[in-house]
């Protein structure tokens, strides 16, 4: 057997070298091609951040908490979080100590890419000295992590619900057989490290292994067959993985890579689209989470399965299931990996929008009301010297409370503003965006744009979460401010322009889509509720609210199931016994206020009503 350490080879090291190679090739094929996809633009944002020091150390650190450590599971779900990232860190750490024991022990052998893999076989005795015993007891720490990682694994596909998930995915044959090799590699490379340790050395793991089967290994050539099992489950396993749920092991580093470049979403199935479809773990995270999922029927719509459609290029069924979405984003905001599929749904859309009909021309001749509701009722002079152009969007104007309320708050606060669509008729394209119009939606926006420069605003103020994610993320309206009611009425309170009396009534606040998940808006509503009342959580609340059920995202969606998903939202939100249901949404207002066991108001309301004369 002294004869491996001095030629480097053996022949069972040939299945490693051909999956390997395989998989690389592929993976280079693959990035080159998801790269010439990019529309120019953000190819040249891709390059740009390769040469930006601090986006190499932002990459960094997400691709060690999020690949390696898997920080977003842990916060979740601990002990689904220690099962991804025993396996993946631990991988890691053995890789690396390969590498590590190889330029200590025989650098000239770094070249030879499957060496520091098979290190145990090819290298004698290392365990003799302090150094290489150090090194044999990480190295059976850090297998001894990895087993562990695989046996939870093992017991996930029986007991899911000890992990914290209802449901877990359904595997077709590719997965099985990927998914049984990599439950089998690390088995077995403890077997060929614990036979190979009578005449390599081991440590606390391996030692004890090799005196358990010493008995049957009369001849030291027994090694090999362990070394080559473990070979080919490496080979194989690799050859298998570009067809698997388990792709995301190499391409979510890429993907961190070009999501922290600030690229988005262009088109479904070329460039970023890809990179994030090949990225999903299909860890089924998104479908205990998607509020649709109450209903066994619709299951097969699970992101997790539309992203499988994509990859198999089951357009129909594809646009099927974007069709069905919410668009909540709250598969986005349980995703460990941070797959944008409302937005690859979305443009999956548009690919076959039918051209969007003249009655939208409206906008084009609409202007702004020849007089403003401007404030005159305070006689104390604004803290702050602004002009605020209110817009209040379609779903405001069908629950006019809110209007009305917020133009009582902003009276009485002493702001000079106006109303931009007092007389309606002025949409800011969501439902065209939703629908995938882009082209007509862009007209639409900039129109809109248009309006709100010539009104000389420097705040715009919106009560509808829809139309201020819009405005915030598909608007160029540099040097105004974009503020929700929410956040501009904590401002007030804070700058002491309304003060607030505390009626005791037991409110709890309910997360809207879009605010919440959308543009992180959480802590102002709650702060202000907090003043005028005894502000309790549902028991699902922040990222993890549970849609209204009234979404404009879904165009297909029946009205029984809708009525299912409030049903279920409102049982939420009653989980601390409330006297009142808040939201900060005229939609969620509209939809909860039919079904709901308690009255339902909007955050403004509440504010106008318990405001300080």
């Amino acid at each position: 057997m002294k004869d491996r350490f001095i030629s480097g080879y053996n022949d069972f090291v040939l299945p490693f070298v051909i999956g390997m190679s395989f998989i690389l090739i592929y993976l280079v094929i693959g990035i080159i091609r998801v790269i010439i996809q990019l529309p120019a633009a953000d190819r040249k944002k891709f390059f740009l951040s390769l040469i930006n020091p601090k986006l190499w150390v932002i990459n960094l650190k997400d691709i060690i908490c999020d690949v390696l450590l898997h920080t977003k599971i842990w916060k979740r779900k601990p002990l689904l979080g220690y099962m991804h990232s025993s396996i993946a860190f631990g991988w890691f750490m053995l890789i690396v100590l390969g590498h590590i024991e190889t330029w200590l022990f025989v650098p000239d052998r770094l070249s030879t890419f499957y060496y520091p893999v098979f290190f145990r076989f090819f290298v004698m005795e290392t365990d003799h000295t302090l150094k290489g015993s150090f090194f044999f007891f990480l190295m059976d720490f850090f297998l001894l992590v990895v087993l562990s990682g695989v046996f939870l694994a093992m017991f996930k596909r029986i007991r899911s619900m000890i992990f914290g998930m209802r449901r877990t995915t359904r595997n077709q044959l590719p997965d099985r057989l990927a998914m049984y090799c990599l439950w089998a590699i690390f088995p077995v490379r403890l077997l060929a490290e614990s036979f190979t340790a009578g005449i390599a050395g081991g440590s606390f793991l391996t030692r004890p292994m090799y005196w358990l089967f010493s008995n049957f290994l009369t001849n030291t050539y027994h090694i090999l067959p362990t070394w080559w099992a473990y070979s080919t489950l490496l080979g194989t396993f690799f050859v298998l993985l570009p067809f698997t749920r388990y792709m995301h092991i190499p391409t979510e580093a890429f993907l961190i890579v070009l999501r922290n470049a600030g690229i988005k979403v262009s088109h479904p199935r070329k460039g970023y689209s890809i990179a994030q479809i090949y990225s999903c773990s299909n860890c089924g995270m998104c479908i205990d989470a998607c509020p649709m999922m109450g209903q066994k029927k619709n299951l097969r719509y699970a992101t997790v399965y539309f992203n499988r459609l994509l990859r198999r290029r089951n357009w129909a069924r594809c646009e099927e299931s974007a069709d069905k979405c919410l668009m909540c984003g709250k598969c986005v905001a349980v995703c460990p990996v941070g797959v944008d599929s409302c937005n690859i749904k979305r443009s999956l859309r548009g690919l076959r929008a039918a051209p969007a009909p003249a009655d939208y021309g409206y906008f084009s001749t609409y202007s702004l009301p020849e007089s403003a509701a401007t404030s005159s009722s305070s006689a104390e002079p604004a803290a702050v010297q602004e002009k605020v152009l209110y817009y209040a969007g379609c779903m405001t104007q069908l629950t006019p409370v809110i209007s009305k309320a917020v133009g009582t708050v902003l009276d009485r606060a002493g702001v000079n503003w106006e109303f931009m669509d007092r007389d309606g008729g002025i949409c800011c394209g969501r439902p065209l965006i939703l629908a995938g119009r882009d082209e007509r939606a862009g007209e639409m926006i900039r129109s809109n744009t248009e309006l709100i420069r010539q009104s000389g605003a420097t705040v715009l103020l919106l009560s509808c979460p829809i139309c201020y994610k819009v405005f915030r993320e598909n608007y160029d309206l540099k040097g105004i401010r974009i503020v929700h009611y929410t956040e501009y009425f904590d401002e007030l309170v804070r700058l002491g322009r309304i003060t607030l009396r505390n009626s005791g009534e037991k409110l709890v606040y309910h997360d809207p889509c879009e605010l919440g998940r959308g543009c992180k808006v959480y802590k102002e509503p709650r702060r202000v509720l907090g003043a005028v009342g005894e502000l309790v959580e549902a028991e699902k609340h922040h990222d993890e609210s549970i849609c209204c059920g009234g979404s404009l995202g879904s165009l297909t969606l029946s009205y029984d199931d809708r009525k299912d998903i409030t049903m279920k939202a409102l049982d939420n939100l009653m989980y601390a016994s409330p006297e009142r249901i808040v939201t900060a949404c005229p939609l969620c207002l509209k939809t909860f206020s039919p079904y709901s066991p308690r009255k339902v108001s909007d955050f403004a309301e509440v504010v106008a009503r318990n405001m300080n004369q």
